[in-house]
């Protein structure tokens, strides 16, 4: 491959590896960044909750615990450097038998232990102003008013770009196939594309954490897919709630939850089912309607017939559920940064921090001076003044092309979106970093033309070879005689 031996090579772009590659860009280190997708944020951190959780669940004591209690609150000054969309608008877990009582004063008890700032128990009285629509069945609840929401799609491209801005490098398509120790103590990294060498590698490759792991370590390790199943209704019912509502948790995680969404939207589940394939992110008739069946429990009255769309994503969970972060003893220089699943999106700013700290001892690095902690982020056409976005098409007219009805973004966005390092190169990438095609008509309208501005951004991209989520999943299978796209539409 005739690459340059690099510091830390990174095996994974979701927003775990994204936030240790930006907290690695803080060193003097050359970083590089592998990713098997087409893109960032292309596995667990592309379908979750989009939940920061405030910390009580966990085990007291365990690093799930601390780093999802740190992460939280390293949110609100990272979403001001980063410009990503977070609230904090609170949580409630409802309890609905006076028999479960206990379990709710348990779990304050926990939240308190961990170091959950704020924590309270409210009556039937104070929830039911808090959440008109709460169950009737409902008769406490616990508030953590440091529970928030997030855009994971965006915080994660956020990540990306300021780490590669940065200095940090990223390389997409590329999935490793193999680990080998060389005689100068370095990691061989075989990857699809040749061979990488590196100082220190680290993993963060999801669900394939352990496969990764198996490639430089004998000691065991188990990732369990842990898939969650959700509903996504219209932002006609984004008020339904105004706070995360959850139901008491159990062993197989924190529940069916109801919550809005930072795009004004209504999020319902998640499903918790162990399976073994990997890339089993279909959904099915029996676990969506085990969310609906859940979800009833805690809020009455759902429009479930607001539904935009379904989807599913899957966690990384170990048996042992607890984080797996540090260097593996039988293989220096190799660190895991394995098992995140929830609250791994919650403590990816603290795992961040932790992981680059570890690599940062092991190679003796130091920090590098001409750190840029800021990142512009896109303009929300919907949530600004008019006199705003007049203001933004008098700089560019491209901001009064309106693409994508639903949701209101530009041609201007979209080109923008491809522009960006590590950018979009296909439908699902533009729809993670600008949210066109997430409203109502999913795409149905702008997804033409949004193809048409991916081939006239991306070099050498073809309208055969557009993609709505990477190879396999082209868009178009032949031309007509008239080409494909419609017209954009002035605002």
């Amino acid at each position: 491959m005739g690459d340059p031996t690099w510091d830390v090579v990174v095996v994974g772009a979701g927003v775990c590896g994204c936030a240790i590659a930006r907290e690695l860009s803080r060193l003097q280190a050359s970083v590089l960044v592998v990713e098997a997708r087409e893109d960032v944020c292309c596995g667990t951190s592309k379908a979750n909750s989009a939940i920061v959780h405030a910390g009580f669940d966990a085990p007291t004591g365990s690093l799930m615990a601390r780093l999802n209690v740190e992460g939280a609150s390293l949110f609100p000054q990272l979403s001001r450097d980063l410009d990503f969309a977070y609230e904090r608008i609170g949580s409630l877990v409802v309890c609905t038998r006076e028999e479960d009582l206990p379990a709710l004063r348990a779990l304050l008890e926990r939240g308190r232990a961990n170091g959950v700032p704020e924590l309270s128990i409210v009556g039937r009285d104070d929830l039911v102003r808090m959440e008109p629509n709460v169950s009737d069945a409902a008769v406490a609840a616990l508030w953590a008013p440091t529970g928030g929401i997030c855009d994971p799609f965006d915080l994660t491209c956020a990540l990306a770009e300021n780490a590669a801005a940065n200095g940090v490098s990223f390389s997409l398509n590329e999935r490793v196939t193999g680990l080998h120790r060389l005689p100068d103590d370095t990691w061989g990294v075989s990857t699809t594309r040749g061979t990488r060498v590196a100082r220190v590698v680290v993993n963060a490759a999801g669900v394939h954490a352990d496969e990764v792991h198996g490639m430089a370590s004998i000691q065991p390790m188990k990732i369990v897919p842990r898939r969650g199943q959700y509903e996504l209704l219209d932002t006609t019912a984004g008020n339904h709630v105004r706070h995360t509502v959850f139901a008491l948790p159990t062993k197989m995680g924190k529940g069916v939850l109801v919550t809005p969404t930072v795009h004004g939207n209504l999020l319902v589940g998640p499903t918790a089912e162990d399976i073994e394939d990997k890339d089993g992110t279909q959904t099915t008739a029996e676990g969506l309607a085990r969310v609906r069946e859940a979800s009833m429990l805690t809020v009455r009255d759902i429009p479930f017939r607001e539904t935009i769309t379904s989807f599913s994503g899957l966690r990384a969970h170990r048996p042992e559920h607890e984080f797996a972060i540090g260097e593996v003893p039988d293989a220096p220089g190799f660190v895991d940064c394995a098992g995140i699943e929830s609250p791994g999106l919650s403590a990816s700013p603290a795992i961040g921090r932790m992981v680059a700290g570890i690599v940062r001892d092991i190679l003796g690095l130091s920090e590098r001076e001409g750190f840029v902690a800021t990142r512009r982020g896109f303009p929300r056409l919907d949530r600004i003044s008019l006199e705003d976005w007049d203001e933004l098409v008098r700089k560019d007219p491209a901001y009064g092309r309106v693409v994508c009805r639903c949701c209101r973004v530009s041609e201007a966005q979209i080109r923008d979106a491809c522009r960006r390092v590590p950018g979009a190169r296909s439908v699902d990438g533009v729809k993670r970093r600008v949210g066109a095609t997430m409203g109502r008509c999913q795409g149905g309208f702008c997804t033409p033309r949004i193809m048409q501005i991916l081939c006239e951004e991306v070099p050498d991209l073809d309208l055969l070879g557009v993609c709505k989520s990477g190879p396999g999943s082209e868009l178009a299978v032949a031309r007509d005689k008239d080409g494909i796209g419609g017209e954009a539409h002035e605002a």
